[in-house]
């Protein structure tokens, strides 16, 4: 494994490969669900490249900038032993500008849901997303379902800017309890985490909702919010694949997410149905 620091590196060195190029883009503090992705770029293409860079353009004054978990030496064992071909770990100052051409989530969609409770974190993420996607020039790439909007947005950037990558969504990775693996998981006490637990177990109880015949959107959400009471709830919301709201569930393109704060800690769920 070859470990690129520079844009400059990674560029020159991209342009040796010969073959089908997978990439995962991460902010580090690598879990299983990071290895799944890394996993499947390796199975699916001839070279997998990893980043590692906590972008701060995407995290809003008073997040969790700062204490966000960096664990770079164990994750370069992991993409190691994964047989991670490239692993990008860039600076700051490396890879931003002074006073640089911004890319802007859309005005609809990327100041709904996460957009709405985090404005301006979508242009964060598709700003460094844009950057590494033309510095990798992956044939594809892979993004977890978890963050479901992002994937939308990161999915709609390479359709209308015309880059040349397939954009991958790769199912969500739980623990053995239940609960979608994040980072972040970290900040919780154990107290905290058998709270947090009532987040996906209020997504299976909307899944037999709907496997009961029930449709309606409202009372979905209602069954939810009375499992989530003891969590600081931001938004239970039901939308189709292009992210409209939905009146009623519609099978096969139908999102239901889930974000709110337990303790100190904001932890995001989601089913597709």
């Amino acid at each position: 494994m070859e470990i690129l620091t520079t844009p400059q590196e990674l560029q020159q060195t991209r342009a040796t490969l010969k073959g089908s190029v997978g990439f995962v883009p991460t902010m580090g503090a690598l879990h299983k669900g990071h290895l799944s992705l890394i996993e499947k770029s390796v199975k699916e293409n001839d070279f997998t490249i990893v980043s590692i860079f906590v972008n701060p353009t995407q995290f809003l004054p008073g997040e969790d900038f700062n204490k966000y978990p960096r664990k770079l030496e164990a994750d370069k064992e992991i993409c190691k032993r994964a047989k991670v071909d490239l692993l990008f770990t860039p600076t700051k100052e490396s890879i931003y500008f002074e006073d640089e051409v911004l890319v802007k989530a859309p005005k609809v969609k990327g100041y709904i849901l996460e957009g709405h409770f985090r404005p301006g974190h979508f242009d964060g993420v598709l700003q460094i997303v844009n950057k590494l996607l033309n510095l990798t020039r992956p044939t594809r790439a892979y993004f977890g379902k978890k963050d479901a909007q992002q994937l939308y947005l990161v999915q709609k950037m390479v359709r209308e800017f015309y880059l040349p990558t397939k954009i991958v969504g790769c199912e969500i990775v739980r623990d053995s309890d239940g609960l979608a693996l994040s980072s972040r998981n970290i900040y919780l006490s154990p107290q905290e985490r058998d709270i947090a637990l009532q987040i996906p177990r209020s997504l299976k109880r909307a899944v037999k909702l709907i496997q009961q015949g029930e449709r309606d959107s409202k009372k979905i959400k209602e069954e939810m919010l009375k499992l989530l009471k003891p969590i600081r709830v931001e938004y239970v919301e039901i939308v189709d694949r292009e992210f409209n709201f939905l009146e009623q569930i519609q099978p096969s393109n139908t999102i239901i997410l889930v974000a709110g704060y337990v303790g100190s800690t904001r932890l995001i769920d989601n089913v597709w149905i």
